[in-house]
């Protein structure tokens, strides 16, 4: 059995699918691990690290793919008619393909997957359980984009963070607010609390509240009958009401005015990121104020972000960076190829050294787009499009 870890070729894409230690683990499970020339650059990891390894360092992209039992990737595989060679074109009938494949992003994908015979995984869907949790590439890589948000903000911002008092005179702290308190909402809020700022955070689940709390963070929540079903059964926030968010978009525009830093981090699987922050709320705040949009790619939270982009409106610098994760390359992807081998390593038979795989687990049910030339996948089905 052979696993393949091409170099990725999207833009903004600095990480990669195995790390030399992800490595050693595969190949002590018995299978063999070829590697694309120069996957691990961007990464700091050397072709010289992965062969020693175990890895065998491979020149040619079709000759990577073309017997490749399993392919290990980052961002989904380049398409025909996109910047790139056909990756999915390379791969052989039966593969399978594990990798962060957004599919609600180019739903058409899906259909060529199937096409092309390829069992293709998507590692975001993991279930938000127990047992699942090693292998939760959202949570490690929301971990890292909360993080890197506040530097990103904190890089621009003209004034320093934490309260100083000098001779000269006393510097007030800045003040932080964090509309969505997920995962990278919550790094978010620890990493500003850390740099010495008074924190507040909004959510629309009430079971935020005492989590933005333990980390020294003011929680501001409109109060309503409807928050108590405000989360789905995976611990996504779910789209409110508008006149639920009408209500709380008065109470966010009343706290930003007040505000030097705004960090954005609310998604909704499957939808355009929800509008936190309006026009008229950016020119409301104080020359010199930060956003920071960590939905850009999915639209943004921010009315007047431009995804891809860095823009100062009225004196409001607006960060609209893709793929923030990708700019702790390193670290994001000894987090992403652990959960790769936490996730691949039950479904191989090591004795036998082959693919052992029980389709009706939840998290493989859960995170299968296709099979055998179908899409199984119940949010993809033809009669659901």
């Amino acid at each position: 059995m052979k696993i393949s870890i091409p170099r990725e070729r999207r833009a903004h894409e600095r990480r990669v699918a195995a790390t030399p230690e992800t490595v050693k683990k595969f190949v002590a499970l018995g299978i063999d691990v070829a590697v694309e020339t120069g996957a691990g650059e961007a990464s700091r990891i050397t072709d010289a690290a992965y062969e020693a390894a175990g890895a065998k360092i491979v020149g040619d992209l079709a000759q990577l793919l073309a017997d490749a039992d399993i392919v290990l990737k980052v961002q989904r595989p380049i398409l025909a008619g996109e910047d790139g060679p056909n990756e999915l074109a390379l791969m052989k009938r039966g593969a399978l393909l594990i990798a962060i494949l957004s599919p609600y992003a180019d739903p058409n994908a899906i259909q060529q997957y199937a096409a092309a015979g390829v069992t293709a995984m998507a590692l975001e869907f993991v279930p938000r359980i127990t047992r699942a949790q090693s292998m939760d590439v959202l949570s490690s890589q929301s971990n890292l984009a909360g993080y890197r948000a506040v530097l990103e903000a904190v890089n621009v911002y003209d004034r320093a963070m934490p309260m100083m008092m000098t001779a000269a005179g006393t510097i007030a702290p800045a003040r932080v607010m964090v509309l969505g308190a997920g995962v990278a909402g919550l790094q978010a809020i620890a990493t500003a609390k850390r740099l010495g700022a008074i924190v507040s955070a909004t959510d629309v689940r009430a079971a935020s509240k005492e989590q933005v709390e333990s980390l020294g963070g003011k929680f501001v929540m409109v109060e309503s009958d409807e928050v108590a079903n405000a989360e789905t059964a995976g611990g996504y926030a779910k789209e409110m009401s508008d006149d639920y968010k009408r209500r709380q978009a008065e109470l966010v525009a009343e706290t930003l005015k007040k505000q030097d830093i705004a960090i954005c981090t609310a998604l909704i699987p499957g939808r355009k990121a929800p509008t936190l922050i309006n026009d008229e709320m950016v020119h409301s705040m104080r020359p010199g104020s930060v956003i920071v949009d960590l939905a850009a790619e999915q639209g943004g939270n921010c009315t007047l972000t431009k995804p891809g982009e860095i823009v100062e409106i009225n004196g409001v610098t607006i960060i609209g960076l893709f793929n923030i994760p990708s700019r702790l390359s390193a670290d994001a992807s000894a987090l992403y190829a652990k959960n790769l081998l936490n996730f691949l390593t039950p479904l191989v038979n090591a004795e036998e050294k082959a693919l052992n795989i029980n389709w009706q687990d939840e998290i493989v049910a859960a995170v299968t787009l296709t099979r055998d030339g179908q899409v199984v996948h119940p949010n993809f089905q033809p009669a659901n499009a």
